[in-house]
């Protein structure tokens, strides 16, 4: 077996990992209250400032396909009456639930104290804490968060979300930990929180540059866990992103192409722009058919699912309520299908993209929704040729390897044509 070839980072992410789910194992015995919450306008500043654990139910579920054990998970559920057409992160989880509720590191998760929804754009997420709750009979806060319908977040908008913030969610963590809230704690964590997102935000677009020193789709997943998950605000996730940082600034020196597990990529032939998630279940399988064929991902949405930081957003601890709603009101999921096209095709003009391809999920309606009108609308405004694959998150009974490699390689050879008419 080839050896797999990783950065310091993606150790020390591990690392970061492997610790909070051991926390979590062990958080009933030291008797600490677990929040579950989903990764999409998450909370993680205003949980860890109450000293609460977060747990992403959807983290649960990548983790396990990325193990290769989602499917007889997901094969539990749908014995249970679940739907062929239910998204299989749901599907996965109850799976999960069912079977133990084992996490990734073999060890039982902690039945959840609280369930927190704090994005109501995905209508799964609620069906989703239905089912949970009840299972666990455990109370639920929902944060109404209104979709950006006419491509803006309004001052009302902002309001709104912080008043719930404040006067619902703040004294629900407060009755379940027993603390009060202490609000200068509460900035230092933003105030970290925005010095890790500088970081993650030059390491994106160091993607721009020739050779791209990072792939911002399939590194790029890995670039983005410690922000979107139970790390932000925390020194870890600040010292992550720094360490990230000096390992790309170090290739950028030396005129190298991404890490791949593999090895540096030696010739970087194809730049593209990637709509849709990964699919975890055969992830380096996936991977390997990009950089193969010298296939560089520049600039993804994917990596934008937690927070859209590259548009300008930050954390801002002189204005913590304001500042935590607009982060649930940006979500990439929360921009209408307008300003998802103009996002998309900035990214393929700003990235000098030679195309842009859709990873369609089966399984995810709120990804999917609209990708073939996305597909033509950026081909037309770029005039970049445009592809389309499926797959789905954590399924393996919807990756046919050989299709999507199959497709991949029509593609490429489609950029090449479009570039022999370019200078013929």
């Amino acid at each position: 077996m080839s050896t797999i070839h990783k950065e310091e980072s993606m150790v020390m992410q591990k690392t970061m990992i492997a610790d909070h789910f051991e926390q979590l194992a062990r958080a009933q015995q030291e008797g600490r209250k677990v929040v579950y919450t989903f990764v999409p306008g998450n909370l993680t500043e205003l949980i860890l400032a109450f000293d609460l654990l977060p747990v992403h139910p959807e983290i649960n579920a990548l983790q396990s396909g990325m193990r290769k054990i989602s499917g007889d998970y997901i094969r539990e559920a749908e014995r249970l009456g679940h739907s062929e057409d239910v998204c299989t992160y749901v599907k996965c989880d109850v799976g999960m639930l069912m079977k133990g509720n084992l996490g990734p590191t073999g060890r039982p998760l902690p039945p959840p104290d609280l369930l927190l929804l704090s994005y109501t754009g995905c209508f799964t997420f609620m069906k989703w804490f239905e089912i949970l709750r009840s299972h666990y009979d455990c109370p639920v806060i929902m944060i109404q968060v209104p979709y950006q319908g006419d491509g803006r977040i309004t001052p009302e908008m902002t309001d709104y979300v912080s008043e719930q913030l404040r006067k619902e969610l703040v004294p629900a963590l407060e009755k379940l930990s027993g603390k009060r809230l202490d609000e200068e704690r509460l900035r230092a964590l933003l105030q970290r929180s925005r010095v890790a997102e500088e970081n993650l935000v030059w390491a994106l677009e160091s993607a721009k540059r020739r050779p791209s020193p990072i792939d911002a789709y399939f590194g790029g997943v890995y670039y983005i866990g410690p922000i979107f998950t139970a790390f932000r605000g925390t020194q870890a996730c600040v010292d992550y992103y720094a360490l990230l940082r000096r390992e790309i600034e170090a290739r950028l020196e030396a005129g190298q192409g991404p890490l791949t597990p593999d090895g540096l990529l030696a010739e970087e032939k194809y730049r593209v722009v990637v709509e849709g998630p990964p699919n975890w279940t055969s992830f380096r399988e996936f991977w390997k058919m990009f950089y193969d064929e010298g296939a560089v991902v520049v600039a993804s949405s994917y990596t934008k699912v937690g927070g859209t930081y590259d548009r300008g957003f930050r954390h801002d601890p002189a204005r913590p309520f304001a500042s935590l709603a607009e982060y649930c009101l940006g979500c990439y999921t929360n921009l209408n299908l307008p300003d998802r096209v103009q996002m998309l095709t900035d990214y393929v003009r700003d990235y000098a993209a030679d195309g842009f391809l859709i990873n369609s999920i089966k399984s995810c309606n709120s990804f999917s929704a609209g990708q073939l009108l996305i597909l033509r609308e950026v081909e037309r405004r770029t005039g970049k040729p445009g592809g389309f694959i499926e797959s789905d998150l954590v399924d393996p009974r919807y990756f046919s390897g050989a299709n999507i490699k199959n497709r991949l390689e029509s593609y490429f050879q489609m950029i090449d044509l479009k570039r022999q008419e370019q200078y013929s």
